[in-house]
């Protein structure tokens, strides 16, 4: 029995309902229905019988009509379960929902009924049902397969629908086209097939089965020039990038095959230049490119990335958003998001393995990440190394992660030409129209395993066989036109036989010539920061600060904030201490007063984790929001603020991605607690660390990380500071742990005045307990002068500095526990250095002040972390050549796996034991330890 026939209720009632509107007034159902009521209204009868007796028109039977209309609603929303899109012949899984039977319908059924109940633009030119229903399977079951029926939007869905059954974009391309098609796939294939005869065994990563990308780039690219979007920003991972390097971005084939010669790594080392550098290089399809604007209006980006596949996409995405902005006046940056177009381009296994891909689609309509919507392609192997999908996602379909957050996906089979050509024009035009994310799914296979040097049939020898038989694209296209007569076979084969012999020219070429001049890069080396002017005058401090808590006439604040903005007032007037997130504000001020745009975004980071920041503030009555620092009339730059979603890895490669696309802004992002920036090391490690030297690429992105050690549990203490210290090298990071408010402010200043000449990502460990203690707080007159330093010396030691016979190394907030401790004031023969700046090694600075201590003896440096985490394993073999014979030991938590104490008791007992540790007396024996 049909589910009509089964729940026949559910849908006459829909119709009854559709009727009961139409009767109120016709223009509240679309014009489908309002064909059919007009029609057949005043004889729908029930199966019983005529509802009207003694009307003589005929009758029609209302269940038949709601099994149409369930029909036709399946077809849409499930025929992509039908639909063709394996290029090596699997049958699709098919939906029992799509048969006629299933509804309880013949044939005759749908030829007796009018086309008008299936609805959209097919019935408008259909016959009867029966044609309406055939046309609607043709469209929705045949080589794409379009997968909306989520799409929660009526207007959304609507356009999709018409879009789709219009033919809109269906548009048969012109002889002209047909043959540009086939020349250009040509040209992606013969650089593979290339690539794999000459360099045999070498990973390239293949596009062959897949190779439609490319002319699907292309369209993307012709469209946005078309509309006057400025660039466009691609993220992909390795399958096909050589290929998109070479026919989409313009790198040219010598630099390609240079690369597989090895001839652009004949100088890896310089002796003069201190044995390198500074450039390490990456494999060639890690690598990106710009193509600058030339024949086409628009630039086109093409992110470096590593081998963690998906994490690229926050980062295209963060250089998508700062693409779409102006910075260069007060206030909020003025967006467009039509001056970047961002493309990313996803692999099948990756799309539902990476939990980034949905850290970033998360992201996609959140008013500090927005982009106006992202064109996603899914290069869909069906494969995933050698693992199947049955093994590697829960989903039917690799895009199924996207259905969650109601984007349209189209899934389309690799091997039909125009179907491609279809659903990029349909997903271009989506974006244009409502600017949210579009996936296309282009299911394809892949040629080769998963590298060239790998063997799949081991373990996928009945996929292989089939695919071994299986003519590409380009043979497939070409056979077409030769049937239709726009191509002789000799002219296809001339086609490929001419570029092959191209490149092989090239390779010649190149090969007699390799004893030429390296065009290595040398990057060098300039990330340190000497004296960088960052005080502001006194008289500027206090108008900066009264712009920078000024609120409109009127607003209500929360009557606990109005004190403490009331206080901070006050305190800059009497020239008072500042707490940190006050010289912090003051920071923010006076660097937009110089006209440098900032964006800071974390978790919670607009009030702050601890209370403390108070960028914003909110009415009490009507929930305005107001940011003092855009309204500022000293402000020469904008000022952008978001609370980020709770997101580590995501958040952070964006705020890399725009810190790459605008250099001229201080970018800042803030952890939560400094723990959590773990979740995100992938984009630490591999970008923020080492971007420079594997791809040139140079970032000032600053991280907040709140460290310090107060009892709070293992999850609460460490930023694992040893972690950054163990990636800095080659002046590539910035690694401060400041214990002053005036520090940090200098710190701030400095690293907004090097961006334009050294530019660094910056890491600072910023406090907790010592946001508001007066040990942390500076008065005004430190920030109207001075500058940051590297090393703070015991300002109380003075004189004392022959009596010092002990000599305590440490940094950040222990700091304050050592100096508030009881036994501070007794320990004359201590004194205690501040390390504020960890990297780059403060050498000249630490020698200066040890030497200011000859009878110091015995040296320590104290910490908070356990002996394998913190600074000590950095510092230890750095400090020992400046303190010639003198003794170095340690002072801390002894080794251990977890970073802090899960309880406060035993947490007190620690820091107790090891400040207590710093002023006893040591044993003689002890000293030479």
């Amino acid at each position: 029995m049909s589910m009509a026939r089964l729940f026949p209720g559910i849908n006459i009632g829909y119709v009854l309902e559709q009727y009961e509107r139409y009767q109120q007034d016709p223009n509240q159902v679309d014009a489908a229905w309002r064909a059919f009521f007009e029609r057949w209204g005043s004889v729908l009868v029930a199966e019983e019988g005529p509802t009207t007796p003694g009307v003589a028109a005929p009758a029609v039977d209302l269940a038949k009509v709601a099994a149409v209309v369930s029909l036709a609603e399946s077809i849409r929303k499930r025929g992509h379960r039908a639909a063709r899109l394996d290029p090596l012949g699997s049958d699709p899984p098919g939906d029992p929902a799509l048969d006629t039977g299933y509804h309880g319908l013949s044939e005759r059924d749908l030829e007796t009924l009018p086309a008008s109940i299936v609805g959209g633009p097919i019935a408008r030119s259909s016959q009867n049902a029966r044609e309406a229903i055939t046309r609607l399977r043709a469209v929705y079951c045949g080589t794409i397969g379009y997968d909306f029926g989520h799409v929660e939007e009526p207007e959304e869905r609507e356009w999709l629908i018409e879009a789709v059954e219009s033919g809109r974009f269906a548009v048969p391309p012109t002889p002209e086209q047909k043959r540009a098609l086939l020349e250009r796939l040509t040209q992606v294939e013969a650089f593979e097939r290339f690539l794999h005869r000459a360099f045999v065994g070498q990973k390239r990563f293949s596009i062959e089965g897949t190779d439609m990308l490319v002319p699907m780039l292309d369209h993307i690219v012709s469209s946005a020039a078309e509309v006057g979007i400025a660039t466009i920003a691609i993220g992909m991972a390795h399958r096909g990038r050589l290929n998109v390097l070479a026919h989409v971005l313009g790198k040219p084939y010598e630099r390609i095959l240079a690369e597989f010669l090895g001839l652009n790594h004949r100088e890896p080392f310089s002796e003069a230049e201190g044995g390198s550098l500074g450039y390490t290089g990456d494999v060639k399809y890690h690598l990106g490119a710009k193509r600058p604007s030339g024949e086409l209006p628009l630039q086109i980006t093409l992110a470096s990335n590593p081998s963690h596949l998906e994490f690229v996409n926050p980062v295209v995405e963060g250089i998508a958003r700062a693409a779409q902005e102006r910075r260069d006046q007060p206030g909020a940056p003025q967006r467009s998001p039509d001056a970047c177009l961002p493309v990313l381009i996803h692999g099948d296994a990756a799309f539902p393995g990476e939990g980034i891909v949905a850290e970033t689609l998360n992201m996609a309509q959140l008013p500090g990440y927005t982009t106006g919507g992202t064109i996603h392609i899914i290069v869909n192997n069906q494969l995933g190394y050698t693992t199947e999908p049955w093994e590697g996602r829960s989903t039917a379909y690799a895009s199924d992660v996207a259905r969650g957050y109601e984007i349209p996906v189209i899934h389309v089979n690799a091997d039909d030409p125009e179907a491609c050509l279809i659903a990029i024009r349909l997903a271009f035009a989506y974006r244009q129209r409502f600017h949210k994310d579009v996936l296309i799914d282009l299911i394809g296979y892949r040629r080769w395993g998963h590298n060239e040097g790998d063997e799949p049939s081991f373990t996928q020898p009945k996929m292989y066989a089939v695919i071994g038989q299986h003519p590409s694209v380009r043979e497939l296209w070409a056979r077409r036109l030769e049937v239709e007569g726009l191509v002789t076979a000799d002219e296809a084969r001339a086609l490929e036989q001419r570029m092959l012999e191209r490149l092989q020219a090239i390779r010649q070429e190149l090969v007699s010539h390799s004893d030429g001049p390296s065009d290595q890069p040398r990057i060098g080396r300039n990330g340190r920061a000497g004296e960088v002017p960052t005080a502001v005058p006194v008289d500027q401090l206090r108008e900066l600060n009264r712009q920078a808590h000024a609120l409109p006439e009127g607003f209500n604040l929360n009557p606990k904030l109005r004190r403490q903005l009331q206080r901070r007032l006050e305190v800059v007037e009497r020239d008072g201490a500042l707490d940190w997130a006050h010289a912090e504000l003051l920071a923010f001020a006076s660097i937009l007063a110089d006209g440098i745009p900032i964006r800071l975004t974390g978790q919670d980071t607009v009030r702050g984790t601890f209370s403390q920041r108070h960028v914003a503030f909110f009415d009490v009555e009507t929930n305005e929001r107001v940011i003092p620092l855009q309204r500022m009339p000293a402000a020469r730059a904008s000022f952008d603020v978001h609370n980020s979603p709770l997101a580590e890895a995501a958040p952070l490669g964006f705020e890399y991605g725009y810190s790459l696309q605008a250099p001229e802004a201080l970018v800042l992002w803030e952890a939560q607690f400094g723990d959590f920036a773990n979740a995100a090391q992938v984009i630490i490690d591999q970008f923020i660390a080492s971007a420079r030297v594997k791809w040139q690429e140079t970032s000032g992105l600053v991280l907040l990380l709140p460290h310090g050690y107060e009892g709070q549990g293992p999850e609460h203490s460490s930023a694992r500071l040893e972690r950054f210290l163990q990636l800095a090298a080659e002046d590539n990071l910035r690694i401060a742990n400041c214990t002053t408010a005036a520090q940090y402010f200098h710190l701030l200043r400095r690293q907004a005045a090097l961006l334009k000449t050294a530019p660094r990502p910056l890491v600072v460990m910023t406090p907790k307990s010592l946001l508001r203690h007066p040990k942390a707080a500076s008065p005004l007159a430190e920030l109207a002068h001075g500058s940051f330093k590297p090393v703070l010396d015991d300002s109380q030691a003075g004189e004392r500095a022959p009596e010092i016979t002990r000599l305590i190394l440490c940094s950040g907030k222990v700091y304050v526990d050592l100096v508030t401790s009881p036994h501070w004031e007794e320990a004359r023969h201590v004194a205690i250095v501040r390390v504020e700046q960890l990297y780059p090694f403060p050498e000249e600075e630490l020698r200066r002040v040890i030497d200011r201590y000859p009878n110091a003896r015995d040296v320590v440096w104290l910490q908070e972390e356990p002996r394998n985490m913190g600074a000590w394993t950095f510092m230890e073999p750095r400090l020992r050549p400046l303190l010639g014979d003198r003794a170095l030991r340690y002072i801390g938590r002894p080794e251990r796996a977890s970073p802090a104490e899960g309880l406060a008791d035993l947490h007190d007992q620690e820091q107790a034991r090891i400040v207590t540790e710093a002023f006893e007396g040591v044993p003689e024996p002890a000293l030479r330890s």
